[in-house]
């Protein structure tokens, strides 16, 4: 029998920070890349996870606030640097992103805080497999894989197949897991803290490239 588990939902939205008055000139976004934030209207902020492609047109992987057909996700949190919109969103709040130029090739990287790392393919989380994760929140963080095919009960419902990790929980959803240059999956929910040995969940990134039909590169 599968474990249930319920666990927190990984924040999807925070406040934003205020402008500073008298600024001369907007700073320019960074990369699109997978680990920086993204965000979109009423406060929501989320994290790219990996940035993929079908047929010669570029999108990204996002979840929570973000997954929402049709919204539009931007680069800063003046909302002033549009990204891309929604194009389609799984039943489990995953949500795929066409690029506002959609056949310009964005990096196929996860940025580390600093540093990238090269994403090349997609693997399977396995238990006792070391994954790392990065995000705005917590940056580069890493840990063992402890379980998978969990069911877990989160605010939008259940979800089946999804992964356990023990690394510091409380990234933004959609944050990109991969081990070396595999992605392995993308932040969805926690449990604990990181100062007491909390868990990380997050759904396997195989399942979500299939029924998109994308791939990493």
């Amino acid at each position: 029998m599968r474990a249930r588990i319920r666990v927190i939902f990984a924040c999807v939205a925070t406040v934003m920070s205020l402008l500073v008055p008298g600024t001369a000139a907007a700073t320019a976004p960074p990369p699109s890349e997978g680990g920086r934030a993204i965000y979109a209207a009423n406060g929501v902020r989320c994290a790219l996870g990996f940035n993929v492609v079908r047929s010669g047109t570029y999108y990204f992987l996002t979840a929570g606030g973000c997954a929402q057909a049709g919204l539009r996700i931007y680069a800063d949190p003046a909302l002033t640097v549009p990204l891309g919109t929604v194009a389609a969103v799984t039943n489990y709040k995953i949500a795929l992103v066409q690029y506002v130029d959609p056949k310009t090739q964005r990096p196929g990287t996860v940025h580390t805080y600093p540093g990238t790392q090269e994403i090349v393919t997609a693997g399977a989380p396995a238990a006792g497999q070391r994954v790392c994760r990065s995000g705005p929140v917590n940056h580069l963080v890493c840990g063992p894989v402890t379980a998978t095919n969990l069911t877990i009960n989160l605010p939008d419902g259940v979800i089946n197949g999804v992964a356990q990790a023990t690394v510091c929980p409380g990234e933004l959803p959609g944050a990109p897991y991969f081990a070396d240059t595999r992605a392995v999956g993308l932040e969805i929910g926690r449990s604990g803290s990181c100062a007491g040995g909390g868990s990380s969940y997050f759904l396997p990134v195989g399942p979500i490239l299939s029924a998109f039909g994308v791939a990493v590169y």
